[in-house]
C-alpha cells in the first residue's frame, strides 16, 4: 500500500505480466475510441490534435497487442 497522500491511483504490486498487459490494451483501446469521438464534435486544428493523439493511442494498441501475442498468445 502506498502512504503517499498524492497517489490516487494504484496498480496491484502481485499483479502478473498478463494482467497488466490485458488491462493496458484495453485501456489504449478505450482511449482510442473516445479520440475518435471527441473528434467528430471538433473541427480545424483543435480536431487535428485529437487525431494526432488518436495514433499515438493506436500505436500503444498494436505495440500492447504484438507484446500480448508473444507473452501470452492464449489468453486472446
Amino acid at each position: 500500500m502506498v502512504n503517499d497522500s498524492t497517489t490516487l491511483f494504484t496498480v496491484a504490486p502481485a499483479a502478473s505480466n498478463e494482467a497488466l498487459m490485458i488491462n493496458s490494451y484495453e485501456t489504449f483501446s478505450s482511449v482510442s475510441t473516445l479520440l475518435l469521438e471527441l473528434s467528430d464534435d471538433l473541427s480545424g486544428k483543435q480536431r487535428d490534435i485529437a487525431l494526432a493523439i488518436h495514433q499515438l493511442s493506436e500505436l500503444g494498441v498494436l505495440m500492447t497487442a504484438r507484446l500480448l501475442d508473444h507473452e501470452a498468445p492464449c489468453s486472446r
